[in-house]
């Protein structure tokens, strides 16, 4: 049952997550969270996270922009750090709220309801058409690259930021589809080399012992299918079907991140 709910959330998530540059970690740690400790469920979720991010650049890297990417990915890079030095201070605050469904507690933090915020407005100017011909000049593409950054370092959600923005600034398809990725993977390394060998190091052993690497093996392998049968549908999506579903997903993902579901 844990390798069917696992591999069935990384499939169908991954596939998706190629049109819309975010969600798979998102949604792939609260399933892990569901048989797991929650150090346990993070670890698991950032080894998925990240290969599954470079698969996608071998599969669409090659489309991206990489005048975008320099000029978005580097300034994200360096407040990926800002933001993961701040990690503690946030993480040291007390929740606004806390409320108890299903016999598990969650938690509304302040960090939670400005990012869940951020995210509202970007699916606002998705949805509604009187803002379908807004777009940003590319001369802001580093300031997205900084706010996507910085809330990435701090809270790992930097993937609706990023691909918010992106989407606005008059890519082509799947030049659109290769920078996320390919921008993705660089401000991942740089994350996970400010907070994340320390993290690997201490929890490696709990990973290995509590969940075993099969199942990692097996939903790296999953997300590796569902990021291919994606990549295979790029021709066949119109990229204002694509707006509709980033603007959906940021709807959802603002929502759980609002009332503290993740």
């Amino acid at each position: 049952m844990v390798y069917l709910i696992i591999c069935t959330v990384s499939l169908i998530v991954s596939a998706l997550t190629l049109f819309s540059g975010f969600g798979l970690g998102t949604l792939l740690m609260p399933a892990f969270a569901l048989f797991f400790p929650l150090e346990v469920a993070i670890g698991a979720t950032a080894f998925v996270h990240l290969a599954n991010n470079i698969f996608k650049v071998v599969l669409v890297g090659k489309r991206a922009d990489i005048r975008v990417v320099l000029t978005f990915a580097i300034p994200a890079s360096g407040m990926a750090i800002v933001g993961a030095l701040l990690l503690n201070y946030f993480s040291g605050m007390q929740p606004l709220a806390e409320y108890v469904l299903a016999g598990k507690v969650f938690s509304i933090t302040f960090l939670k309801l400005i990012i869940a915020v951020l995210i509202a407005i970007f699916a606002i100017l998705e949805l509604v058409p009187s803002f379908e011909t807004l777009s940003f000049h590319p001369k802001y593409i580093p300031l997205g690259g900084m706010l996507s950054g910085f809330f990435g370092g701090l809270s790992g959600h930097q993937g609706a930021l990023r691909t918010a923005f992106l989407i606005r600034i008059g890519l082509k398809k799947e030049a659109f589809i290769g920078t996320m990725v390919v921008s993705a993977v660089v401000v991942d390394v740089t994350r996970l080399a400010a907070y994340g060998v320390t993290f690997f190091s201490q929890n490696i052993h709990v990973i290995r012992g509590q969940i075993g690497y099969g199942l990692i093996a097996a939903a790296i392998l999953t997300a590796f299918t569902g990021a291919f049968i994606g990549s295979r549908l790029i021709k066949k999506i119109t990229m204002r079907t694509i707006k509709r579903i980033v603007g959906i997903l940021l709807f959802v993902l603002a929502f759980i991140l609002g009332t503290g579901i993740v």
